[in-house]
């Protein structure tokens, strides 16, 4: 079978399995969930062996220049707490509200003739990503929970870890009413070209990863895509600045996980905190191994210092314009001085990502205007950039965050997974017919009379 037979062949089985769930309980959603946890407990071993062998072939790709340092960290299942995050996660999603068959708008057209507007799944997803192979069971368990099914395909370096993910996940499927067609994975870039063309199949793509893997995609497929390019945050000090939250908040954003899209790549500094709250936040990041890219005014600063850090050679450089449009992934800061809060406001909003940007700010006004006048996903007040998450959230875990403002914006979880679509019912004898509305004699009017409804009564 050619790669083009085959993908289609998968996006078929896709829709069909999505047709036919449907008309499945919730419950089953749910059992799956379940079901899924247990199948990755019991396989625990053979994953994180399949996932020490893809990150000792990645390593080897580091080496010889071929891979980027922050894509083999992601790559990493064992750090930090991980594996049990995204078993959470699993079991969280399915504790959820069921995010289906929920009326958001009900109306009475006229005696016994009712609409209701109703949450439903999207269709058969098509998620795209790079190297984090836990991204398989988040956007499975997400997929699962909001009635949606999902083709996957993970980066060849999460290879063989995504290999045994998704045969869990068909495990646990089969042991439910629910296709084990519903959740598929697959493995080339042949696959992927072929499936961007299937429209009439595929009803929404989410890649997520690097800026080039996210605009060749949108760029080559007629789907709507769901995603972001880049995840260019920032940091902005404020004058009213509290030292000790500006420390605290750029540090976090910064280096808490500085692989991830939602840590900081951008420090703006009002030139009016320059000589006061600078020094002490310039000192704790390089303190934490930041080297910082700063622009003249932040620079001298730095250069007056006494006694001067003693990294401050080796981590403290001249920035250049491309360092402010850079998505580091590292421990690399890039800093910027503004001389106002409107400035910063209009910096972030012509050089940012449009993803999440924080205000460390003690002026409530300041707040409010930073909060609504910077056009991002996501606007902080004293808060690390890095609480832009599904999972902090309260989503139980993401798809991804977007940048978009179509459909869904910032951290996608499963409200961003449905749509909607109208049922209406009539309950007259004869039925209705809109023959019998109008504005002439003997017609009648309609009554629109608004009226409440958690879900559909048939």
């Amino acid at each position: 079978m050619s790669g083009d037979n085959a993908a289609e062949s998968i996006a078929k089985a896709a829709k069909a399995a999505f047709e036919a769930s449907q008309l499945i309980p919730s419950s089953e959603r749910v059992k799956a969930l379940h079901e899924i946890r247990k199948e990755l407990e019991a396989a625990k071993d053979a994953i994180l062996a399949a996932n020490r062998a893809d990150l000792e072939a990645a390593q080897k790709e580091v080496d010889a220049g071929r891979m980027s340092s922050s894509l083999l960290k992601r790559l990493d299942l064992t750090k930090g707490d991980k594996w049990e995050s995204m078993l959470q996660g699993v079991t969280d999603v399915a504790e959820l509200p069921d995010p289906t068959g929920n009326v958001t708008y009900a109306n009475e057209l006229d005696d016994g003739l009712e609409l209701y507007r109703v949450s439903c799944p999207i269709g058969v997803l098509l998620v795209i990503f790079e190297a984090r192979p836990e991204v398989v069971v988040n956007i499975a368990a997400l997929a699962i929970k909001s009635g949606n099914a999902a083709i996957l395909k993970g980066g060849k370096e999460s290879n063989e870890t995504s290999q045994l993910l998704s045969r869990a996940i068909q495990a646990a499927l089969s042991k439910t009413a629910i296709s084990s067609t519903y959740i598929q994975a697959i493995q080339t870039r042949a696959e992927v070209s072929a499936l961007l063309e299937l429209d009439q199949y595929i009803d929404l793509v989410i890649p997520r990863g690097s800026n080039s893997l996210v605009r060749n995609i949108q760029n080559n497929t007629r789907i709507p895509v769901m995603g972001h390019a880049d995840g260019l945050c920032s940091v902005f000090i404020d004058e009213s600045a509290d030292v000790k939250k500006a420390v605290r908040i750029a540090v976090d954003s910064k280096t808490d996980y500085p692989a991830a899209c939602n840590a900081a790549e951008t420090l703006i500094l009002h030139e009016k905190i320059l000589s006061t709250v600078w020094p002490e936040v310039a000192k704790a990041l390089l303190a934490a191994d930041v080297k910082l890219l700063c622009d003249e005014p932040s620079l001298a600063v730095l250069r007056s210092l006494s006694p001067i850090p003693a990294n401050f050679a080796s981590h403290v450089q001249p920035s250049t314009p491309e360092a402010y449009s850079t998505e580091h992934l590292s421990l690399t800061l890039s800093v910027k001085t503004l001389p106002s809060l409107g400035d910063a406001i209009q910096w972030i909003n012509a050089h940012s990502s449009h993803h999440t940007d924080s205000i460390v700010t003690e002026d409530e006004r300041a707040a409010s205007t930073f909060c609504r006048g910077v056009d991002s996903s996501g606007t902080f007040v004293n808060a690390s950039t890095r609480f832009a998450d599904g999972f902090r959230y309260g989503f139980g875990t993401e798809v991804g965050i977007s940048t978009g403002r179509i459909h869904a914006r910032g951290p996608v979880g499963l409200e961003g997974l449905v749509t909607y679509k109208y049922m209406m019912r009539s309950k007259g004898e004869q039925g209705h017919v809109v023959g019998e509305f109008g504005a002439g004699e003997g017609k009648k009017r309609y009554k629109h009379r608004k009226f409440d409804a958690a879900h559909v009564p048939f």
